[in-house]
């Protein structure tokens, strides 16, 4: 079973990482905020004015765990990560996949088609009204339909079609999750450039900021 490991992220002007033994601290104005035990942790993220002390970054270094510096607008400045063991026909095999655009396709849109069938079945399951928890598992149903066909799928703009007709189904039964403020939040599909409805403004806005 694969561990899901966290991120640390220090966003505070003037905080500071520090070790105490085999924890991490973060330290603001000399009263410590927080402490997270160094095998929890996936990486640390050091944003703007933030001071990661050498102990900690050795702390973080025997632990594998990688330390990025960002500006506050979160641009990576730089990485530091403990030295790591090459394979190299592991690698080989990386380039391989990396030059078939179709493979990085599929990867991607499996992932996304994955992620919300899963979303789809928890607001199944969380649905107060049999027609709204009908829909969504109907849609469920149909995007778990596109998974197997898509690793059999050889060229990307198929890929690509495949992703439209799962987002498509999706989008489709999303005005179901709007558990409140349903008359004004109501979705018409997924609509952009611009926006055709207070639910789609809201994605997009959301959307810009992720990105």
């Amino acid at each position: 079973m694969e561990v899901q490991l966290n991120t640390l992220y220090v966003v505070t002007t003037g905080a500071a990482v520090r070790r105490d033994g085999r924890t991490p601290q973060v330290v603001v104005e000399r009263q410590t905020r927080l402490t997270v035990p160094i095998h929890q942790l996936e990486s640390v993220a050091a944003f703007g004015g933030v001071h990661v002390t050498p102990p900690a970054m050795g702390l973080c270094a025997e632990a594998g765990v990688a330390v990025n510096f960002l500006t506050e607008a979160g641009r990576l400045v730089a990485r530091v990560d403990a030295p790591g063991s090459g394979n190299v026909l592991l690698r080989r095999e990386q380039f391989r996949k990396a030059d078939d655009p179709a493979a990085r396709a599929r990867c991607a849109v499996a992932g996304k088609i994955q992620n919300a069938r899963n979303l789809l079945l928890r607001a199944g399951r969380e649905a107060a009204a049999g027609g709204d928890r009908d829909a969504l598992v109907a849609a469920a149903a149909e995007l778990g339909n596109d998974l197997p066909p898509l690793a059999d799928e050889a060229d990307a703009d198929a890929v690509r079609g495949r992703e439209g007709d799962a987002a498509r189904a999706y989008f489709g039964a999303f005005g179901a999750m709007v558990r409140a403020n349903r008359a004004e939040f109501a979705p018409n599909g997924r609509t952009r450039r611009p926006p055709l409805d207070r639910m789609n403004t809201l994605l997009s806005f959301l959307y810009a900021l992720l990105t």
